[in-house]
């Protein structure tokens, strides 16, 4: 049975709490991610950062330019362990509005897996199937 640990993709870009909120917003939009995880300086997840949580910037908050990634990032955060297996990931974003989950290992921060990695697997799998028959 294929883990998280499987497909995940472990070269994870990420944020710091004290990050400047403009910088994280600039790496959403340059690596076109709909969010990322929020760590500390040990690669522990403290939280999430996702497009919908920064759609509150369009109205022009007051001092926005001293703002962090801590005033508005989703806490805690929800993760999944990097030895879970496929099926319940997938059950647990059908049931859920998240596209990505981080993954962690003994509460570290050692991955992410989106619905395009699954969809992906998907894929690899049926042109496997494709080539035996």
């Amino acid at each position: 049975m294929l883990k998280v640990k499987h497909i995940m993709t472990e070269n994870i870009i990420s944020v710091k709490k004290d990050t400047p909120i403009y910088e994280a917003v600039e790496l959403l939009v340059k690596h076109n991610f709909s969010g990322m995880p929020v760590v500390d300086d040990d690669m522990n997840l403290v939280g999430v950062l996702s497009e919908k949580d920064l759609i509150i910037l369009y109205y022009g908050l007051k001092d926005d330019e001293n703002k962090t990634v801590a005033d508005f990032m989703t806490r805690p955060p929800t993760y999944l362990d990097k030895e879970v297996n496929l099926l319940d990931v997938c059950d647990f974003l059908m049931k859920n509005i998240y596209r990505r989950i981080p993954i962690t290992s003994n509460g570290k921060l050692v991955g992410i897996i989106t619905v395009k990695d699954i969809l992906q697997t998907v894929l690899q799998s049926r042109r496997e199937k494709a080539c035996i028959a």
